[in-house]
């Protein structure tokens, strides 16, 4: 039996206060987005927002008329809504003021969402706000709220990733959370938001359970806290969109690759997990029975709706691998309606701090964990190809870049969490200053960022930049320049947060003696048998 380290405590206390931080900063830049963005310019946020209106005032999933394409929900008249709305939608050059306001007189009190049959969870989550407050202001308020879950769910995976007694590189690993699509979507009204932040924490939480059924240090957080993280975190991502299910599968699947069977076959053989997963069993028929029986499939799309409408399986595999890079680069830097897309250049800040932690992880480790790098790296490329590939006959490619975060800030975790598992060396070492270097270059592309997509709205493209100062034409509430520099200010707040919590941690880690590593490296990377692998 292995000692606990003499620095539990301490690190309890850094995880609980690494957990605060992590939610109050997460919160705080996607509330900002929540003011920044005009009303509806997030993708689909039309179709969720008057889903959410309309369901919390009892239409559960909204009527069928004929001669309308998708299922009709009723709107009160501080949410009547009219398409002008999205005037500026396909135009980067045209600003958002050519919209009018959500409640118009103008307006009509229906709309024909395509999300009306979806799995109504999430949307009794947010969209309460929308009966105490109307118009453009209730489509902000219900921003808020789902910027306030997600940032729970990423507070959580904070406070179990310094929980680990081998945590020197996940620091890094969650700055990626705060990227600005990430933050973006959880200051927005739609679902995809919830997903990506419960599927955070999820990786997070099912690592350090799996963990904390092997033969390494004790935990510093008991098993049933973990559990509740994992069936919160479960049950957010499997009722969140219909895919959610599987989803679960993948992330679990791929965390016990990670960690080794044995802590997996432990877990699995003790009497009190069944409890746990029960309750996540619960919530993942529900999710099925409801997207089965609800209607919440994807209906037959018609010819033009979407490229390869009818094609084949082998004809999607191809299209969707030709879109990787596309795909890639839409994750991290395409807004709106894929109607702002951020310079290339930009991209590399993200580009070099992702190559950098792969690159070390690769050439640092074992053969094992070579070979789980190369299945989760594998995993972000094959498993949206196969899932579209398999719908596309009904669907077309309707795939985009950000269905993809939940797996690539898992693949992430995962490489950064092989990373923490090794022994003191000089590669440990880097991680205080790789944490401090990426967390700077993330939160400088972030604010870069939410400067772009303010250009693009307040003036246009087109438009000079210094434009936004001498002639704007639209405005968020509290105006842009206040906006923008609270982002930047909660920004350097951020990156200073992930590099004293990578120096943190990095002590707390340097005090567990080397014969504790090993012990951890047996019991996590041994066989069927429990005899280390080669």
């Amino acid at each position: 039996m292995v000692n606990a380290p003499a620095g539990a405590g301490a690190r309890r206390s850094a995880a609980n206060r690494a957990g605060l931080v992590g939610f109050a900063l997460t919160a705080f830049l996607g509330i900002l987005w929540a003011f920044a963005s005009p009303i509806f310019s997030v993708p689909d946020e039309n179709a969720h927002a008057t889903k959410a209106i309309a369901q919390v005032r009892g239409q559960l999933i909204g009527d069928e008329v004929e001669g309308v394409l998708h299922l009709v929900v009723r709107l009160p008249d501080e949410y009547r809504y009219d398409p002008a709305l999205l005037c500026y939608v396909d135009d980067e050059n045209r600003s958002a003021d050519c919209g009018v306001a959500l409640g118009d007189e103008g307006g009509q009190d229906w709309f024909n969402t395509w999300t009306g049959a979806y799995n109504p969870v999430y949307y009794a989550l947010v969209g309460w706000p929308s009966l105490v407050i109307g118009g453009d202001a209730g489509v902000i308020a219900m921003r808020i709220v789902s910027a306030l879950i997600g940032a729970l769910f990423v507070g959580a995976a904070f406070q179990l990733a310094v929980a680990g007694t081998r945590a020197r590189w996940m620091p890094l690993a969650l700055a990626f959370s705060a990227l600005p699509m990430c933050v973006y979507l959880m200051g927005s009204v739609n679902p995809n938001g919830l997903e990506i932040a419960a599927s955070v924490a999820l990786w997070v939480a099912v690592l350090r359970l799996f963990e904390a059924h092997g033969h390494g240090p004790p935990a510093v957080f008991s098993r049933t806290w973990m559990w509740v993280v994992v069936t919160l975190a479960s049950a957010a991502l499997v009722t969140a969109r219909a895919l959610g299910p599987l989803w679960l599968v993948v992330i679990v699947a791929l965390a016990a690759l990670t960690v080794g069977w044995a802590p997996v076959r432990s877990l699995f053989t003790t009497a009190r997990s069944y409890l746990w997963l029960g309750i996540i069993a619960v919530f993942g028929l529900f999710s099925l029975g409801w997207t089965l029986v609800g209607g919440s499939l994807s209906s037959q799309a018609r010819e033009g709706d979407a490229p390869l409408v009818g094609a084949g399986f082998l004809e999607g595999v191809v299209y969707m691998l030709r879109l990787t890079d596309e795909l890639l680069q839409q994750a991290i830097g395409e807004f709106g309606w894929l109607d702002t897309v951020i310079p290339a250049w930009a991209l590399w800040s993200v580009a070099a701090v992702v190559g950098a932690v792969v690159f070390l992880a690769v050439g640092s480790s074992q053969r094992r964990d070579a070979v789980v790098i190369a299945v989760v790296i594998a995993a972000c490329v094959v498993v949206p190809v196969l899932v579209q590939a398999r719908s596309v006959g009904q669907t077309g490619i309707i795939w985009q870049g950000r269905y993809g975060l939940f797996l690539y800030l898992g693949a992430l975790i995962v490489i950064c969490h092989l990373l923490s598992r090794r022994t003191p060396d000089r590669i440990a070492r880097l991680s205080v200053r790789y944490t401090w270097l990426g967390g700077v270059l993330l939160a400088a592309f972030g604010a870069y960022v939410f400067l772009f997509v303010m250009y693009r709205y307040v003036v246009g493209l087109d438009d000079r930049i210094t434009e936004m100062v001498l002639a704007p034409e639209w405005q968020p509430p509290g105006g842009w320049p206040l906006l923008v520099t609270l982002y930047a200010i909660a920004s350097a707040a951020y990156a200073a947060f992930i590099g004293r919590l990578g120096v943190l941690v990095a002590r707390l880690d340097s005090d567990l003696a080397p014969v504790d590593v090993a012990a951890v490296a047996r019991a996590t990377q041994g066989d069927a048998s429990g005899s280390p692998s080669a």
